[in-house]
C-alpha cells in the first residue's frame, strides 16, 4: 500500500492526467476521478505500461454529484488507506454566447462542473483528510479567465474567480488541522478541451503570451506537485498563475492601438507636453530569443 494517497478529478487527460503522472513519479497512490470511462481506460493503461498499475485506480464521477464524489473520496481512502492530496481539476468550457441569450440550464451545468464541484471536493476530502489528523493539501484549478473579462466566456470566467475565492476562504477554515488549500490558474495549455496546437497558438506567443512557446499540460502539473508538497508546507489560500507571463502583461493595451513605440522597435523617450523636443533615438531590429 502507497505511503500517500491523492484523488484527481480530471485526471484521465489533460493537465489531470500530468498531474497524475507527477504524483506516481512521488510513489503516491491515485485514484482518477473522471466521467470519461474510455479515455480512463486508456490512461490506466497507459500507466501500467510504465509500471505504476498497481499504485492507480479509477473511479467514473459526475463530479457535480455529492453521493459521486463522497464515492470517490471513500475509494481513495479504501484503496489506499488514506487521502493526502485532492486536486481539483475537472472541467469544462461551459455554457456561451450573449448573456441575453444564454440558457439558465447551461449556466447551471457550467457552474455545477467548474464550482460546486470544488465545493464538494472541500467538503469530503477535507473531512477524510481531518479524521486521519495529518493534514494534507487541496489544490484547486482557477483560470487566468479569473483575472479579467475579456480571458474568457462570461459564466466560465465568473465561475473560475468564483473557485479562486473559495479557495481563501476555505484555507482559513481548514489551516488549524494543517489541512492546505490553494490554487493554480493556467493560461492557454494544449489539452483537448482547448483543442490546439503550437501552430494554432503562435500568433500569441511572444505578444499576448510574452514568453514564446506554447504551455503544456506538465507545466501545470509541476506547479500542483509543488503546492502538493512538503516544500509547500507554508503556503495555503494562495493561487498560483501559470500562463506564459500572460496575466502580468495585463491587456496589452499599447500593443492594440499601436502606441507601444518598443513594439515596433524604437529606443527614444516621449517628453509629453513639456515643451521639451521628444526623441527616436534609435530603431531596433527585432531579434528571436534562443533557447526558448
Amino acid at each position: 500500500m502507497a505511503e500517500q494517497a491523492a484523488l484527481v478529478t480530471g485526471g484521465a487527460s489533460g493537465m489531470g492526467r500530468a498531474t497524475v503522472a507527477r504524483f506516481l513519479d512521488r510513489g503516491f497512490g491515485v485514484t482518477i476521478a473522471d466521467l470519461n470511462e474510455r479515455v480512463a481506460e486508456k490512461t490506466l493503461a497507459h500507466f501500467a505500461e510504465q509500471g505504476a498499475g498497481d499504485r492507480v485506480s479509477f473511479v467514473r464521477t459526475d463530479v457535480s454529484s455529492e453521493p459521486a464524489f463522497e464515492a470517490a473520496v471513500a475509494h481513495t481512502v479504501d484503496t489506499y488507506g488514506r487521502i493526502d492530496a485532492l486536486v481539483n481539476a475537472a472541467g469544462v468550457g461551459g455554457a456561451f454566447g450573449p448573456l441575453t441569450e444564454i440558457d439558465v440550464e447551461d449556466w447551471d451545468y457550467t457552474f455545477d462542473v467548474l464550482l460546486r464541484s470544488v465545493f464538494l471536493g472541500i467538503k469530503h476530502a477535507g473531512r477524510a483528510m481531518r479524521a486521519q489528523g495529518t493534514g494534507g493539501s487541496i489544490v484547486n484549478f482557477g483560470s487566468v479567465a479569473a483575472h479579467a473579462g475579456g480571458l474568457g466566456v462570461q459564466p466560465y470566467s465568473v465561475a473560475k474567480a468564483a473557485v479562486l475565492h473559495l479557495t481563501r476562504v476555505a484555507s482559513l477554515e481548514f489551516a488549524p488541522d494543517r489541512i492546505r488549500i490553494n490554487a493554480v490558474s493556467p493560461g492557454i495549455i494544449q489539452t483537448p478541451l482547448i483543442g490546439l496546437n503550437e501552430k494554432d497558438l503562435e500568433p500569441i506567443l511572444g505578444t499576448v503570451q510574452p514568453l514564446p512557446y506554447a504551455g503544456e499540460p506538465d507545466f501545470v502539473a509541476g506547479v500542483v506537485s509543488f503546492l502538493a508538497s512538503d516544500d509547500a508546507r507554508f503556503i495555503t489560500g494562495e493561487n498560483i498563475t501559470v500562463d506564459g507571463g500572460m496575466v502580468a502583461a495585463g491587456p496589452q493595451l499599447g500593443d492594440m492601438v499601436n502606441n507601444n513605440p518598443a513594439m515596433r522597435g524604437l529606443v527614444g523617450v516621449n517628453r509629453g507636453s513639456t515643451g521639451e523636443r521628444s526623441q527616436i533615438k534609435r530603431k531596433l531590429g527585432r531579434t528571436e530569443p534562443k533557447g526558448a
